[in-house]
């Protein structure tokens, strides 16, 4: 549905120029009020949340769930989309969102650069890089993934940043990426020895400075692309949300996404930090999914995928010691937090039938397709081009094919698709 255009009071000065759409963007509205039980619900949890994890499995583990909440709440803040972002630059040129991406990514490089260049670590670990191996799982999956997260309306982190903040229709995206994962798990051994070339992180070659540099340039050059992109093809801006004005605006508002690139790179750089391996979000899905099974019967552990040793220990050990569960409830808690801080909380229990298969659907290619490509948008993008690694880079370019794709399917289902007349995207 086209939304209808308001007029903007200012605009930064050149970025007419720079990143032309067809008018201006659209005002944000003023923020509802706080909503006050959503609020005190989530204040709740979240405190339960980190004081039990606390002190059941130490300050790590509670450290893991902060930061998960300051991720969700900085997500939903500056409703930084993956899926939106890529639906927006294929459908119509609007490069705004990938621009955001770069940003993100440099800022995380960098940051990333410093901790693992230095072998600086908390709680004694050591940082090391996400790298992927570069074969037909790593673009197959992505490519099953890009489909996915336009039919499903959310990518891996915006499942949970939107699921926080009370939109039911994306539980069932959740349903199926779960249902996904696990059958990834028990198909395991079908494609377990799929072709795929040894993993390439740039530091290998070039040391952490000249891989940092290289990664610069690179995201430079999508800067420079996507604004030649927007240049040529002027689409519709893109839509703001509600917010809050002056101080207000950090905790009842919405943030500019390169506000929100820099504090998610910080954050995902604290988990990098305190457990020597990225921020990522899939596999707890796989893990959480594997122990409903047990809860009814059924006796995943028997499976190829959990006789693996690093596996095994995962299920075998509690779910609220899971670096990657922790993170993900805290992501949530820290999107309810901030949702019902900005009155933006609320419950849709009306889900067109159309949406709800596409959700489901959706939810079950992100699933199989991250466990493919050993990542999702966080995982085997993010952190793989933060890292260095070829696999970053190919997956991001398999899952823009898999929008093409996806803005595709997502017509069979009767879903909207940004077109070149609309008012906002």
């Amino acid at each position: 549905m086209a939304i209808t255009a308001l007029p903007r009071p200012s605009r930064l000065p050149g970025t007419s120029r720079l990143f032309p759409t067809a008018a201006p963007a659209p005002a944000a509205a003023t923020a509802p009020p706080v909503r006050r039980v959503p609020l005190t619900v989530a204040a709740l949890l979240g405190a339960a949340l980190v004081g039990w994890v606390w002190s059941q499995h130490g300050a790590q583990r509670g450290v893991f769930a902060l930061l998960g909440m300051g991720l969700g709440a900085a997500l939903f803040h500056s409703r930084f989309g993956f899926t939106s972002a890529w639906r927006q630059l294929v459908a119509v040129g609007n490069g705004s969102g990938l621009r955001a991406h770069a940003v993100l990514l440099g800022t995380t490089a960098t940051l990333f650069a410093l901790l693992i260049g230095t072998g600086t670590g908390l709680f004694g670990t050591t940082p090391a890089p996400s790298a992927g191996t570069l074969g037909v799982g790593l673009v197959a999956g992505a490519v099953l993934f890009g489909i996915g997260m336009q039919l499903g309306g959310a990518c891996a982190s915006g499942t949970l940043y939107v699921i926080g903040s009370g939109q039911t229709s994306i539980v069932l995206t959740l349903g199926g990426f779960v249902t996904g994962s696990v059958l990834y798990a028990w198909a395991f051994p079908l494609v377990d020895d799929l072709p795929a070339l040894p993993a390439f992180v740039l530091a290998d070659h070039v040391g952490w400075a000249g891989s940092w540099a290289v990664t610069i340039a690179l995201l430079a050059l999508i800067v420079a692309v996507t604004s030649a992109v927007q240049r040529r093809r002027v689409p519709p801006p893109t839509a703001v949300p509600d917010s809050a004005t002056g101080i207000a605006r950090v905790l009842r508002g919405s943030w500019p996404m390169w506000v929100g690139a820099v504090v998610l790179a910080a954050l995902g750089a604290g988990v990098l930090l305190t457990s020597g391996g990225a921020w990522g979000i899939t596999s707890a899905f796989t893990l959480w999914g594997s122990r409903l099974l047990q809860l009814v019967g059924l006796h995943p552990e028997s499976w190829a995928y959990w006789q693996q040793p690093a596996q095994a220990a995962s299920l075998a050990g509690p779910v609220l010691a899971d670096r990657t569960s922790l993170t993900d409830l805290g992501i949530v808690l820290g999107a309810a937090l901030a949702a019902a801080a900005g009155g933006a909380w609320t419950l849709h229990r009306r889900i067109p039938r159309n949406t709800a298969v596409a959700a489901v659907l959706g939810g079950v290619l992100m699933g199989i397709g991250a466990r493919l490509a050993s990542g999702c948008n966080i995982g085997a993008y993010l952190a793989g081009i933060a890292s260095g690694s070829a696999s970053g880079w190919v997956w991001g370019l398999a899952a823009l094919a898999g929008t093409w794709l996806g803005l595709r399917a997502r017509r069979l289902f009767g879903l909207a698709v940004p077109a070149p007349r609309d008012s906002a995207c």
